[in-house]
């Protein structure tokens, strides 16, 4: 060793130099070696990680469409909007931003966020949702420091408040709330995609290629209804005009083709505009009264009777009962008819419904038990109603919130004869108005029960639409034939009856009129003071081509619901619909 050292000291300078120099380039090299090459991985990994980030690409929600004749209409579209955020630490003037923000958009403001601006602890604040983009553009234009603005999308309505409760409207969260927007949520919010981007510290991509990239969003599917916008119009300004002319200040209407189970259009009273749906007070408004209110429906569900009567061979178009006390006994309850009824000692089916008379379709449910109202006779109607026309049951319809409605079952205590005799005139069970719209289509259209749609298909890019064929869930509601004779029963009912008279020559118009009674909830009895009117028909040439229903809730025109206030607004929008639709007459 101590001659190394004496080596060194008699070497000269500048080569003792060198040698040191080019020891350290060595052991850098080396080290640059390791970093570059054998922990390549390893360092790569870590800058990505503290400069690219996987995000999220929104996808487009899907727009909603209606027919307009023969071509297609938008009801809901969507609209940029924008996000304002902040960054507090590199806020240099707070007061600038908050009167920056409050001067461009003030109702769009985040409770309490502009007071967090100076909190440096955090690094990301949301000042504003839902700005334009004009404000957007306003905003841009001053220059802030530590704000920024992030593109977003929200629904706008051009129609505003058409078919407001069928639509539904979608929150701040871009969640689908109510009505289609709820129930269809998955099939209009697409499926988002996944971008590998270089990003700063707010996770705010510096560059955006195609290349980056990993997978494309899809966007949601651009919906086509089978609603007719012109026929939803209608609807709603029939319902409105007929609900003020019993000062009535809520009723339903529903519009179906029961040759596909579409339906044409669904009409609430009152309404609200979906882009205003931060406004709303009564939350009820929201709900779609179609699906979402069953109901007992009344003297209406007496067709459904007589088709189950008929189908079932309990009695046939020439049966004839003797009506001449107005009334039926029933275990210990008497049953009785409305004061039109014209005591006939040879009544039939079709006095039946031309005069909506109780004791016929009780005498309907005894001939369904062997000439008694028994178990044989509830299993029956039981059987009918439940199975064939498919009530406690939920239809499917693409709307939120939907219920089953309550129908009791034979072998249930409160399913005694008592009950079933009331059901077989519709009360003692609940149904909604899709159910019972659904029910009659089926028990009028030759049998087929088609499952209630609002949706006709999907449009492509090229303004096509891609229809769905109508779904079937029954060929059996009733027999083509017993189906055709009931079908004649109502048109002719109707025909004799109060409204037939002024019905246009060469169409067949068919329905029945329904007044239920109201439970009052603080006896728990039906109450006189109020009542529901109904009115379920059909019109068109030699077979149906619509379905209308018809509910009006709170009239106050005296007299029988279903005649005074609900049958009105049914014969205008079905004359209405004859013309509209081209139906030809009869010859």
């Amino acid at each position: 060793m101590p001659q190394l050292t004496q080596q060194f000291s008699r070497m000269p300078r500048s080569r003792l130099l060198r040698i040191v120099v080019l020891g350290l380039f060595g052991i850098f090299t080396l080290r640059l070696f390791y970093i570059q090459v054998i922990q390549h991985g390893y360092y790569d990994e870590q800058a990505k990680a503290s400069q690219v980030s996987k995000l999220t690409i929104a996808p487009e929600r899907g727009k909603i469409y209606a027919h307009d004749g023969a071509g297609v209409v938008p009801l809901v579209l969507n609209e940029t909007v924008y996000t304002v955020f902040a960054d507090p630490s590199e806020v240099t003037d707070a007061s600038k931003v908050t009167q920056v923000l409050k001067n461009v958009a003030g109702g769009n403001i985040v409770s309490d966020s502009l007071a967090r601006l100076t909190d440096k602890s955090v690094r990301y604040i949301v000042l504003a949702r839902q700005v334009s983009r004009t404000q957007a553009e306003l905003i841009q234009k001053e220059n802030v420091a530590g704000i920024g603005l992030q593109k977003g999308s929200r629904r706008v309505y051009p129609e505003q408040a058409l078919a407001a409760q069928t639509l539904g409207y979608v929150n701040t969260e871009g969640t689908g709330q109510y009505g289609l927007e709820e129930a269809l949520q998955a099939r209009l919010v697409g499926t988002p995609g996944t971008l590998e981007a270089v990003t700063d510290v707010r996770r705010i991509p510096l560059t955006i290629g195609k290349d980056d990239a990993r997978v494309e969003a899809k966007n949601g599917d651009n919906l086509v209804l089978s609603v007719d916008r012109n026929i939803q119009s209608k609807a709603e300004q029939v319902l409105r005009d007929g609900l003020a002319n019993v000062r009535a200040t809520k009723g339903s209407v529903l519009v179906m083709d029961p040759r596909s189970g579409h339906v044409l259009a669904m009409a609430n009273f009152p309404t609200y505009d979906p882009s205003k749906y931060g406004d709303v007070q009564d939350y009820s408004v929201f709900q779609n009264a179609v699906v979402s209110a069953p109901y007992e429906a009344g003297s209406v569900m007496k067709t459904l009777t007589v088709g189950a009567g008929l189908d079932s061979g309990a009695v046939n178009t020439n049966t004839v009962f003797n009506d001449s006390s107005g009334c039926a006994t029933v275990d210990d309850r008497k049953i009785c008819n409305v004061e039109e009824d014209p005591r006939q000692a040879n009544a039939t089916m079709l006095t039946t419904l031309r005069y909506s008379l109780n004791t016929g379709v009780v005498f309907t449910l005894r001939q369904m038990g062997g000439g008694e109202v028994n178990r044989q006779a509830r299993d029956t109607l039981y059987s009918y109603f439940h199975s064939h026309y498919r009530f406690g049951q939920l239809t499917g319809i693409e709307q939120a919130g939907e219920t089953p409605g309550t129908i009791i079952a034979p072998d249930q205590q409160e399913g005694n004869n008592v009950r079933y005799a009331n059901m077989a005139f519709g009360q003692g069970m609940d149904v909604t108005m899709i159910q019972a719209a659904s029910a009659f289509s089926a028990a009028i259209n030759g049998g087929r029960y088609y499952q209630p749609s609002l949706i006709d298909g999907t449009l492509g890019s090229d303004g096509s639409v891609s229809s769905v064929q109508p779904k079937v869930l029954a060929e059996n509601t009733l027999s083509p034939a017993h189906s055709a004779e009931l079908r004649d029963l109502i048109w002719q009912a109707r025909k004799q009856g109060f409204f037939g008279p002024n019905d246009p020559e060469g169409y067949k118009i068919g329905g029945k009129t329904g007044t239920s009674q109201v439970i009052d909830p603080k006896t728990g009895k039906y109450s006189n003071d109020n009542s529901i009117g109904s009115y379920l028909g059909f019109g068109g040439a030699e077979t149906p081509e619509y379905v209308i229903m018809v509910r009006v809730d709170d009239s106050k025109a005296g007299g029988y619901a279903g005649t005074t206030a609900a049958g009105p607004i049914f014969n205008t929008l079905s004359n209405w619909l004859l013309k509209y639709l081209n139906i030809e007459p009869m010859r």
